[in-house]
Order: C-alpha cells, then structure tokens, then sequence
C-alpha cells in the first residue's frame, strides 16, 4: 500500500476515536463532582479515572484495527510498534478546565508516519467541534476547509500562550511583557491542543509554550501547517518523543514576530 493510502485509511479511525473518546469524556463530564482527582507532577497536574478511562477506550480501538502500529499515550507511555505509524494521544487535554467545569478541553489524536505528524484530529465536545487534517489533504473544522489568513498580524489579532510548572515564573513574565512590548495580546484557556486548533482555525494568530509534551501538540501541529501555518520542529525521535519541548504554531502574518519573542 502506497504511504499516501496508509495515512488515509487511519484517518476515518483516527476521527472516530476522538469523537467516541469525546463521548465518554463528555459523560464524566456532566458528573465530575463524583470524580477522584489525583496528582501528578504538582498540585496544578492533575488527572482522573475519565483520563485513563477514555484513553483505554481509545488504544483498544487503534489495537483491534492497527494491532502493530505503535502508541503513546499521556497515561499509559510509549509502546512501540512494528510498523512507520505511531499513535499519539492526550485522552483530555485540559484536564483543570474539565474538573473546574469549564468547557475549554478536548482529545487530541495524531498519528505519526516516522517522526512526522501526518495525521491531527482535535475534538472538542462542549463546542460540538471536530478539526481533523491529514498531510496533504488540508484541515477541516466539522467539513470545513481551513486557510489561515496572511493579513492577520501579532498587531491585529491575538496570541494563545501557555506554561506550567516546568517554565520558571520569570520566563513566563519575560515572554507576556515581550508580547505585549511588540503591540500583541495574549489569551491562555488551559488546553494547548485546543488553542493550537484554534491557530488552524484563525481564531488566535498563534500559540506560544515553552515545555510542552507530544500527545498536546502533534494533533494541532498536523492541523496548523495543512491550514497553511508554520510549526517549530518537535523532536519525536526515539525516547525522545516522551520529553517535553518547546511549541510554536502560528499564521504567516505572525511568524517573524512570534519567532523572534520565543528566540526561533
């Protein structure tokens, strides 16, 4: 089978993952206060039986129809596979806004060919939308075709931005005064994978984080490039696709300024 056929019989699987493991979380969703929340890596990294749950639900899927590629998920870590394909999947990124009762998270799945994100889907339940972009076949908004627009600006559009506990307090300081220095403003909701949608879609003109791990943003970096942005490379070689890094996606009109403020 040709790659170009290999990626587009993942791709109806890849969207019928997300939306069912949209499904599931939703669920939970609606009855979080019943939910045990556990710690992670600090008091702000947190995660629930809805995580492993709809990320189980999820693999075992992928399993069935693609027994050997490979899968990294945020709960369950890597296992490799036998074949090009790896499957990336955070089950719900945004999992504060999700146990806060905020609408602003969503499952992300990407499917990498090598160490290329060839194909991104990012579902988001409470707004009933679904992005999904496969490497040369453009990215949608719920069958809408997605094109960013070089008129808009870091000047005359708005910046998404992220950080955690990994980024000292001072860098986070020096990159919001340096937006704000160069005429932009920012906007933080708590899901990258969904902000990085939003790129795609032209609703931010683009996102910022420096510490950011796969399974937030290689969905979203698969939709912003077929949507006609530019991403900053994430390393996904070997072990090294469980390691953080740093995440820049943004619009042509943005991509000298932002590129400069995160020292690209």
């Amino acid at each position: 089978m040709e790659p170009h056929d290999e990626i587009i019989s993942r791709l109806a699987l890849a969207e019928a993952v997300a939306r069912e493991g949209g499904a599931t979380a939703l669920s939970y969703f609606h009855r979080r206060e019943t939910l045990v929340v556990e710690t992670k890596y600090d008091l702000q990294d947190v995660v629930s039986i809805a995580d492993r749950e709809v990320e189980q639900q999820i693999a075992a899927c992928i399993r069935e129809a693609f027994p050997d590629d490979g899968f990294l998920g945020e709960e369950s870590g890597l296992q490799s596979g036998r074949t090009a394909y790896t499957w990336v999947v955070d089950p719900i990124d945004g999992t504060s806004p999700f146990l806060n009762g905020m609408p602003n998270w969503c499952v992300s799945v990407a499917v990498l060919r090598g160490d290329e994100p060839v194909i991104g889907v990012i579902f988001a339940p409470t707004f009933e939308e679904c992005y999904v972009a496969a490497q040369g076949e453009g990215a949608t908004l719920n069958g809408r075709r997605l094109q960013l627009d070089a008129s808009r600006t870091l000047q005359n559009h708005v910046t998404g931005f992220g950080a955690n506990s990994y980024v000292t307090p001072q860098q986070v300081g020096e990159i919001v005064a340096a937006l704000l220095a160069a005429g932009g403003n920012f906007i933080r909701i708590g899901s990258g994978a969904l902000m990085l949608a939003w790129v795609a879609a032209g609703r931010v003109v683009g996102y910022y984080e420096p510490y950011m791990h796969a399974w937030d943003c290689l969905a979203g970096y698969c939709l912003v490039k077929e949507a006609g942005g530019w991403v900053h490379p994430f390393d996904t070689s070997g072990e090294r696709i469980t390691k953080g890094a740093q995440v820049l996606a943004v619009a042509p009109g943005a991509e000298a300024d932002l590129r400069r403020i995160a020292g690209l």
